[in-house]
């Protein structure tokens, strides 16, 4: 018997955790220095106050992914296959002390 599994994000959906929700096709773009400081070309946000006013003076944040996974088995020749879908809900808490205005 062999098995094969393939699991890819689908979406993401984050909250902010200042009352802003951004979905995202795919996992988004990796950030590399080359990027410097400007924005994703496929999904980002920008912050315009800082997290005092929040509880614990940080800003909760919650990314729901969504992964697609495609499976395969095969027995002497003969097989099957399907496709699963797993939603996961990670969170943490951000402090956002300083906001600069960069032109």
């Amino acid at each position: 018997m062999t098995a094969a599994a393939t699991a890819n994000v689908s979406k993401i959906v984050w909250t902010l955790g200042d009352a802003t929700v951004v979905s995202c096709a795919g996992p988004g773009t990796p950030y590399t220095a080359a990027v410097g400081k400007r924005d994703s070309p496929t999904c980002g946000h920008t912050y315009t106050r800082t997290s005092a006013d929040q509880i614990g003076g940080r800003y909760r944040i919650t990314a729901t992914s969504t992964w697609t996974i495609d499976w395969q088995v095969t027995t002497g020749g003969a097989g099957q296959a399907g496709q699963l879908t797993e939603t996961r809900q990670p969170q943490t808490q951000i402090p956002l002390t300083e906001l600069q205005v960069l032109n």
